[in-house]
């Protein structure tokens, strides 16, 4: 008789990693009306740091554009050391694919918005992100 691991999950900390934001087309952008096109892009990735340890890191692209110009632009890596004890395989690539990302989106996404507000742009709410569809859809890819 076998008896299975336990599964364990913790955060060890939570952190800003990396951002960019450029604006440009100020100041002659405020003189439009706002009604620019946002496009986002999303990814993320996960390193084993040291025995049951990962940084797993979100990566946010956010990008303003009206008509032909560059209305703004926001780069933002949030990244968390997670602590994965139990899993392997599929099970382990799911949690640091969905399950931290899920966590470490509300704080990029703070992060986005207070971006936008201090270049004197209107308050940037992303939408919710299903990081189970787009785990999927990366894993049909390969």
């Amino acid at each position: 008789m076998s008896e299975d691991k336990a599964v364990e999950f913790g955060i060890q900390r939570i952190y800003v990693k990396d951002i960019s934001f450029e604006s440009p087309s100020a100041p002659q952008v405020f003189k439009d009306q706002w009604s620019p096109q946002i496009n986002l892009e999303v990814h993320s990735k996960a390193d084993r740091l040291e025995g049951d340890s990962w940084e797993v890191t979100l990566q946010l692209t956010i990008q303003a554009r009206k008509e032909s110009k560059a209305v703004f632009l926001i780069e933002v890596e949030q990244a968390g050391i997670f602590t994965v004890k139990g899993v392997e395989g599929e099970e382990l690539g799911r949690i640091l694919g969905t399950y931290c990302p899920n966590i470490l989106y509300p704080y990029a996404r703070e992060v986005v918005d207070t971006l936008a507000v201090r270049g004197s742009f209107p308050a940037l709410m992303l939408q919710p992100i299903n990081f189970d569809a787009l785990y999927d859809q990366e894993r049909a890819k390969h």
